[in-house]
């Protein structure tokens, strides 16, 4: 079964950066897409911003400049890098991915969600 796992998360202050892991544990997997979405209490989850298998970059409302997305192939691995981060970025930020794993008679297309990690801006 193909997972996907977050980490990263934790209690940064105002100003400050945080990096935000997401690694898919299958090791035939190929990605179309891979990406962030947030949720904030109260609200409902939104697009942060998301990185295509041919490198392109799409952002949502959310996905300001100071978010960078970035992928490493080598191990099915999405990261989010978050600088000056103030309190309204405060979140539960969940990794989204879409792609497929194995070929003819195994080929199956997968759309998965982590787990979610915390993010809390605060002083």
């Amino acid at each position: 079964q193909v997972q996907v796992v977050e980490s990263g998360g934790g209690l940064v202050q105002p100003g400050g950066s945080l990096r935000l892991s997401c690694e898919v544990s299958a090791s035939d997997f190929r990605f179309n897409t891979m990406g962030w979405y947030r949720q904030a209490p109260g609200n409902r989850r939104e697009f942060v911003v998301a990185i295509t298998n041919d490198d392109r970059i799409n952002r949502g409302a959310a996905g300001e400049a100071r978010f960078t997305i970035s992928r490493d192939n080598t191990k099915n691995a999405v990261y989010l890098e978050m600088s000056s981060l103030s309190p309204e970025d405060t979140a539960v930020y969940y990794c989204h991915v879409d792609g497929a794993t194995g070929t003819g008679m195994t080929y199956r297309h997968h759309t998965l969600w982590g787990q979610g990690t915390l993010v809390t801006v605060s002083a």
